[in-house]
């Protein structure tokens, strides 16, 4: 890093920093309260409220917001005519998943190889100490240029949309010029990045029926209409043979231009095993970032183990569709109700239930926040220059806030770059990578203040 004196402050607050966030990593704010303790999410929600009173926020509010989890919130007035940022980040995690398999306790910050492990550490409790220390090192170097709202949200991982409803009916509390989500990562441990295109999402459930109950296979099999299959035949339609999605009537071939994504590193990235090919065609940044994806997310039929030699008489889905910027998530939910319905063999019978749903978004680079972004990263990453890339996940409150505040600027940076593998068992962060963006979050308030 170099000797600016804001990059010296923000690699001085580093200890402290780790100290916070591996009290806010203990906290077990899985937002899922049949599996964890509600306790565990106020905990963490109080902890930030806190964290935000001693920086001198004002109007600091754990907010209840209406899927029932909670989200803070707070203001630090800029000067007078200052414009206003709004900070995002979520303090609630996925869960560990198989704990036994982490190589130390999920939610015990731990430092390893140069990287601190645990739940959350990227995505996105990280997020929230790298706000933290870039208004820390604005304090420390002449002051906050602009005015600040955080908002932190309690249930971002389930997606149950709780801070977007809770948005809709308060649209004044987080107006701002410009909206900073902490949520996305570079695109590689330290190339500059910033995601200009998430991907929106839709979830559907998906039910076959053939018989009016389980029938025994060695006197009704070759003639009974056997749900399970029903339902793999219709599932494989939602594929071409190179494992292209096809959904009967939805585009899928449109091409990213931006930074590209080497094959050779996606592999390693995805961990894809000796001879197995990657699936689809064009580009993989065309793949995973411009064109529609669907995934079977789970399948409910009789596990193998126990299993009776029986035809059954029904057997569900649950398919998940990722649609690409462009592409409107209701109608992309419309076209895939129809196609697993047009494409259920035999007669069946079949109903789809659409569960959950989140609008693609995409960014507008042109503005004059990105150009302060881009001075910031040049500071912070030294011979880089800022790339933009996309996602392929869902953020649904990224359009909510471009809705609501349509005249108001969006970046999406943070720590989730490929090594944090986040959602995945030992989920780490890298403290280069904190230092380096909360130097660059400090310099963007402050160029974007100038312009």
């Amino acid at each position: 890093m170099s000797s600016n004196p804001v990059a010296e402050t923000v690699a001085s607050l580093l200890p402290r920093a780790k100290a916070e966030l591996t009290e806010l990593v203990a906290f077990k704010s899985v937002a899922d309260f049949d599996q964890y303790p509600r306790s565990e999410s106020e905990g963490a929600a109080n902890w930030i409220a806190d964290a935000l009173r001693t920086e001198g926020f004002q109007d600091v509010a754990v907010l209840d917001t209406p899927d029932g989890t909670q989200s803070v919130y707070g203001y630090l007035p800029g000067p007078e005519g200052a414009k206003t940022v709004l900070l995002y980040a979520h303090y609630d995690v996925q869960p560990p998943l198989d704990e036994a398999a982490w190589a130390t306790p999920p939610f015990e910050l731990t430092e390893r190889d140069g990287r601190w492990y645990g739940r959350g550490s990227a995505d996105c409790k990280g997020g929230v100490i790298m706000h933290l220390l870039a208004l820390r090192a604005l304090k420390a170097n002449g002051g906050i240029p602009v005015g600040v709202k955080m908002i932190v949200e309690g249930s971002e991982e389930q997606g149950t949309g709780g801070l977007e409803r809770y948005a809709e009916d308060h649209p004044e509390l987080l107006a701002a010029d410009t909206i900073v989500i902490g949520d996305a990562g570079n695109f590689r441990v330290g190339l500059p990045t910033v995601t200009t295109t998430l991907r929106g999402m839709t979830l559907v459930r998906v039910q076959v029926d053939t018989l009016e109950g389980n029938l025994h296979s060695g006197q009704f099999g070759g003639a009974a209409p056997d749900a399970l299959a029903a339902l793999i035949r219709v599932l494989d339609s939602l594929r071409a043979e190179d494992g292209s999605t096809t959904v009967d009537g939805l585009a899928s071939d449109a091409r990213w231009e931006g930074l590209q994504y080497d094959e050779a590193a996606f592999r390693a990235d995805a961990k894809v095993v000796d001879g197995a090919e990657l699936i689809g065609s064009g580009t993989v940044a065309d793949r995973i970032w411009a064109r529609p994806a669907v995934t079977v997310l789970g399948i409910d039929c009789p596990p193998v183990i126990g299993a009776t030699p029986s035809v059954q008489a029904g057997a569900r889905a649950l398919v998940s569709l990722r649609v690409p910027p462009g592409t409107d998530a209701a109608g992309a939910t419309k076209l895939l109700q129809a196609h697993l319905e047009a494409h259920t063999p035999w007669g069946a019978r079949v109903r789809t239930e659409q569960i959950g749903q989140g609008q693609p978004f995409r960014a507008d680079t042109s503005s004059p926040a990105y150009a302060a972004m881009a001075g910031a990263m040049a500071v912070a990453y030294p011979g880089q220059e800022m790339q933009y890339a996309g996602q392929g996940g869902s953020i649904p409150l990224c359009n909510t806030l471009a809705s609501l505040y349509p005249g108001a600027e969006i970046l999406l940076i943070g720590l989730s770059e490929p090594e944090a593998q986040i959602h995945a068992v030992n989920e780490s962060v890298s403290p280069d990578e904190l230092e380096r963006l909360s130097v660059a979050e400090a310099l963007f308030l402050r160029n974007y203040a100038a312009n």
